[in-house]
């Protein structure tokens, strides 16, 4: 970064803020305000969420026949190229991804510098093991400057067993001399009653992430919803169709909403 010029640097950075592109863009391609209305409506709140989309889901959108679809679609991909790109292309973005401290150094080395952004991670364990206090610890680390293992952003947190507690950031805030009170305010906090209320609120997020600079998504627990509303065998095809869906739809999320 260091030996980079003034302009090379002014660049990368406007680059860096802009982050994705807000499907307002596609007017400048010829759909309709109305069209792109409808678009975020939806939850497609991007560029990148619309080139991501399938288009059969697109034509379920109450408005968008087939042959909009296509439009909107093929003005989407001419922003968003999905094709091949080569080996040291993915490489560089890579390079570039930032890692979120878990608090611990030992957990961070394991992990390979942390929580990595734009990636799902999970975290799995016994009863009581610690995993929503690492919850907790992130929400409150990922507020940090990037060079303190921070990503300079907010977090949204879906609580699906209420076990989100303030104070807990409040605490965390303390350890690292955080004003708890700025702290809490970069929290988006939100509960989750049931498997489709927690799909909801993905869509809701989106909305959130393409107007402010959020770095953290946590959902704590992704799965606890889905044990108590399905039951037996009979349903375990359901389960998994709805669960698959739901990450499906936090991994589009991560890329761009």
């Amino acid at each position: 970064m260091d030996s980079l010029s003034q302009a090379s640097q002014g660049e990368e950075q406007e680059s860096h803020v802009s982050g994705p592109l807000l499907v307002e863009k596609l007017a400048e391609a010829g759909i309709t305000v109305q069209d792109i209305k409808k678009l975020t409506e939806a939850g497609l709140h991007t560029v990148e969420a619309v080139a991501y989309t399938p288009k059969k889901n697109l034509m379920t959108i109450k408005g968008i026949s087939e042959q909009k679809a296509d439009k909107i679609l093929a003005e989407a991909l001419k922003i968003i190229p999905l094709g091949f790109q080569s080996a040291t292309e993915v490489h560089a973005r890579r390079a570039e991804l930032v890692h979120i401290t878990t608090g611990s150094k030992n957990l961070d080395a394991l992990l390979g510098g942390g929580i990595e952004t734009g990636a799902i991670t999970e975290l799995f364990g016994e009863f009581r093991t610690g995993k929503s206090q690492i919850c907790h610890t992130l929400a409150v680390t990922c507020q940090l400057p990037v060079d303190m293992g921070g990503g300079e952003g907010k977090c949204l947190y879906i609580d699906t067993e209420g076990t989100f507690r303030p104070v807990r950031l409040l605490a965390v805030a303390e350890r690292l001399g955080l004003n708890g009170e700025e702290v809490l305010d970069n929290v988006a906090y939100a509960r989750a009653y049931n498997h489709d209320h927690q799909l909801q609120l993905l869509t809701a997020a989106s909305a959130l992430m393409s107007e402010s600079r959020f770095c953290l998504l946590i959902v704590d627990s992704a799965t606890a919803l889905y044990r108590v509303d399905f039951n037996g065998r009979g349903e375990l095809s359901a389960r998994q169709a709805h669960l698959g869906k739901f990450l499906r739809t936090l991994q589009r999320t991560l890329h761009g909403q």
